[in-house]
């Protein structure tokens, strides 16, 4: 009996192709899967808040005296006070300041010690939280448009010095609309991926030792002042450019007429030519305490609230921010 042999020359059965064709499509499948939750588990695990603990408190004594020193030294009614207040409204910080970037506008919160409204209702722990780590006491992250990169910078018995002089303020009842940002910088997750990228490095400004007045200078310009908040160009995620350390910035203002912002810049303050390269110490200070440069021009924009906040430092403060801020790198201004 003759067997007949057919040879398929063009490759395996058709049932086999889709077979092996399947094969691949869920092992495709399986590795994708797997991929996309390890990197979820990635994303949570760079992302998740990390509060500090209350046994991470130290004892301390409140100085009410300190607290308000810092309150303005960190110009805390320029963005928390009701636009043009002034006097004894300066102290009633019901938020709602609108701050222009690039992301989309930020609107201050209302930081009175009223328990709905405001942070009344907050611990020690929750405020330091907020200002060394940018958590929420319910460990949301806050937007670093907040300056809590430079508040980490605070002592914590400084903050819990500012605390309690907060608590003493008038309460406000006034409630704050949220952020109007554009996406994805909506997504507060991201923010965390923001963190782990900035938050707690190191910069390449000089550490100022040899001098107390230097060392109180360089702690009230990258603490509490939180000048390179302002002076310190960006990123294009937002992150202070290190090496260009107070080189001046972009400045963003709100501007409804063009549904957006308007841009301006924020002048050059180290050693530099281009920012205070001719002034002296004492030019420094003065102007600090009476809002004009050497020149005899007084200061403008957003920087005539900042003088009048420094102008309720002691003198020797003034002049230990002086002294600094002569002590840094001189770097060009970056302005095209």
């Amino acid at each position: 009996m003759a067997v007949r042999v057919v040879t398929n020359l063009t490759g395996p059965p058709k049932t086999d192709s889709k077979l092996a064709a399947r094969t691949i499509m869920k092992r495709t499948l399986v590795v994708g899967l797997t991929l996309a939750v390890v990197l979820a588990c990635v994303f949570f695990v760079l992302t998740m808040p990390r509060p500090l603990g209350e046994d991470q408190l130290p004892e301390h004594s409140v100085n009410l005296a300190n607290g308000e020193l810092l309150f303005w030294a960190g110009g805390c009614a320029s963005c928390h006070a009701a636009t043009g207040a002034e006097g004894e409204s300066l102290l009633v910080l019901g938020g709602g300041v609108e701050i222009a970037t690039p992301f989309g506008v930020f609107r201050s919160p209302n930081i009175s010690p009223d328990p709905q409204s405001g942070i009344g209702g907050w611990s020690s722990l929750d405020f330091v939280n907020a200002m060394v780590k940018g958590l929420s006491p319910d460990n949301r992250h806050y937007y670093p448009a907040f300056p809590y990169p430079q508040y980490q910078n605070i002592q914590i018995g400084d903050l819990l010095d500012l605390k309690a002089f907060l608590d003493t303020l008038p309460p406000s009842s006034n409630k704050v609309a949220d952020h109007s940002l554009r996406f994805p910088y909506s997504l507060r997750a991201g923010i965390g991926l923001w963190k782990w990228r900035y938050l707690g490095r190191s910069r390449s400004n000089p550490s100022a030792e040899g001098t107390a007045q230097l060392e109180r200078g360089r702690y009230l310009v990258r603490g509490a002042g939180h000048c390179g908040a302002c002076h310190t160009p960006r990123d294009q995620f937002g992150g202070e450019i290190n090496e260009r350390f107070l080189a001046g910035a972009d400045s963003f203002e709100v501007d409804e007429a063009a549904d957006g912002a308007s841009v301006g810049r924020v002048p050059n303050i180290t050693p530099h030519p281009d920012g205070l390269g001719g002034w002296s110490e004492s030019d420094i200070a003065y102007s600090l305490e009476s809002g004009f440069d050497p020149d005899f021009d007084s200061f403008g924009g957003s920087m005539v609230e900042v003088q009048e906040n420094m102008a309720r430092l002691p003198a020797e403060d003034r002049a230990a921010i002086a002294a600094y801020l002569k002590s840094i790198p001189a770097v060009p201004s970056d302005a095209p």
